[in-house]
């Protein structure tokens, strides 16, 4: 079966909490079938909503196989985050289609595996609301405990361009390298350690913290500096010892191709629920496996997401690590069959068909 059509698109809400919400796409197909995906953090989900809505009509009636076809008609490099991200959710669940049609994971139409489980690291970002220099320490250490080999942090709050002007480690600054340092402790030297710096910094001041930060030997440093300027990314990834991993925020293969050019970094981290879908993110990892650079989605999501992830990743050769959003609900393993499973801080990759997940009704 090769023409399967869309017969109507659907989607589902889930509150999180206040860093965020879930949100699904359902495509329903003609042979009563139901295609999902996620389209998660689109900075506006009414906004999304409404984008959803206004492109089903177009797609009634549409091949979930034309793929290419779909990217070429509606993914616009000129439109904003939210009706990339509606596009995006829709798109995955085009391919959960084309898999559950042929009875093959997605990985298979992507070029087979490459591997049999992903690892993760486990962001304790969302789930720490105390911020003091030992609340990342103790959130740290429980997710190593439940077998994460890899852990990410956001330390630096309090660090913003009014007060990183003076050109020197401010107190801001400081108690983000004592978070660090305490997370460290926590979780022995053996554990790979990975900081967030969400673009707070001007060159002359990351370069300055991770050199206090070299004997930590971290996994990489990320966002240093605003994306802007990459001269200012290259410099920076020159001068410092860690990798650089950056491009979160981009979204089109023509702003990923500049920073693979110009940036000099190590890590790119595009995002399923916002390049594309599969096809983007996929796309944009060819493109950096031209240029030796490492995939590492981000992904601070909900389960369909990752789950895509995983299954476009299978299928990457220069793929390094997962994002995993450790701890932000006890609740998140309710809401898809089977639920996830990871283990020493990898996730298998599944061979059911599609994604490889349902959703369970709410």
């Amino acid at each position: 079966m090769n023409n399967l059509k869309i017969k109507s698109i659907e989607t589902e809400f889930i509150h999180v909490n206040h860093r965020g919400n879930w949100l699904f796409v359902k495509l329903h197909s003609e042979d009563g079938a139901i295609g999902i995906g996620e389209a998660s953090h689109g900075r506006n989900d009414e906004q999304v909503r409404d984008f959803i809505a206004t492109l089903e009509p177009s797609l009634v009636g549409f091949n979930v196989f034309d793929l290419e076809s779909f990217r070429l008609r509606f993914f616009r490099e000129n439109e904003g985050h939210a009706y990339l991200t509606a596009v995006s959710g829709i798109e995955q669940a085009m391919w959960d289609l084309a898999g559950k049609a042929l009875d093959v994971p997605s990985y298979q139409l992507l070029g087979g595996k490459c591997r049999n489980r992903i690892r993760l690291y486990a962001n304790i970002n969302r789930a720490t609301t105390d911020r003091g220099t030992f609340g990342f320490a103790r959130n740290a250490e429980q997710a190593v405990a439940e077998g994460f080999t890899a852990i990410k942090c956001a330390p630096f709050d309090g660090v913003s361009a009014s007060n990183i002007t003076h050109g020197k480690l401010t107190s801001a600054i400081r108690e983000g390298i004592d978070r660090i340092r305490a997370i460290r402790t926590a979780i022995g030297p053996d554990i790979d350690l990975l900081v967030d710096c969400h673009s707070r910094f001007h060159p002359g001041l990351i370069i300055q913290t991770a050199k206090a930060l070299d004997d930590l030997h971290l996994f990489w440093i990320e966002d240093p500096v605003p994306l802007g300027d990459l001269n200012a990314v290259a410099h920076v990834s020159q001068s410092i010892s860690m990798p650089i991993a950056t491009g979160e925020r981009l979204r089109t293969l023509t702003d990923f191709d500049k920073l693979l050019k110009h940036g000099r970094v190590d890590y790119i981290l595009p995002d399923v629920k916002h390049v594309g879908g599969l096809l983007g993110l996929k796309k944009i990892s060819t493109l950096a496996e031209t240029t030796n650079v490492k995939i590492t989605p981000h992904n601070p999501s909900g389960p369909i997401a990752t789950a895509a992830s995983v299954q476009c990743m299978a299928s990457v050769p220069n793929f390094s690590i997962l994002e995993f959003a450790w701890g932000e609900v006890d609740w998140r393993g309710t809401l898809v069959d089977p639920p996830e499973q990871i283990t020493e801080g990898f996730i298998d990759v599944s061979k059911r068909s599609g994604l490889g997940k349902s959703l369970k009704s709410q």
